[in-house]
């Protein structure tokens, strides 16, 4: 269960919303949640992963040297 507090704009679009369409306010809470979450996932993992690599002293590789050793020059 979870319950989140909404700012009144916020809560009234969704009051609009769900009156208009015949859905509930937690049917698009719940959707809204869906279609971002996997993109907060990719972020955070990518913030963490960029943290590890600058704090393990290693090297970057510079993209053209990548594209060249891999054909991918042209």
């Amino acid at each position: 269960m979870l319950a989140i507090r909404l700012p009144a704009e916020i809560e009234q679009r969704l009051d609009f919303l769900a009156k208009e369409t015949g859905r509930t306010k937690t049917f698009y809470a719940r959707e809204a949640i869906l279609n971002q979450i996997e993109d907060l996932e990719d972020y955070y993992l990518a913030q963490k992963t960029l943290t590890d690599f600058k704090s393990s002293g290693e090297k970057a590789i510079p993209l053209e040297k990548v594209l060249s050793d891999y054909g991918m020059d042209n």
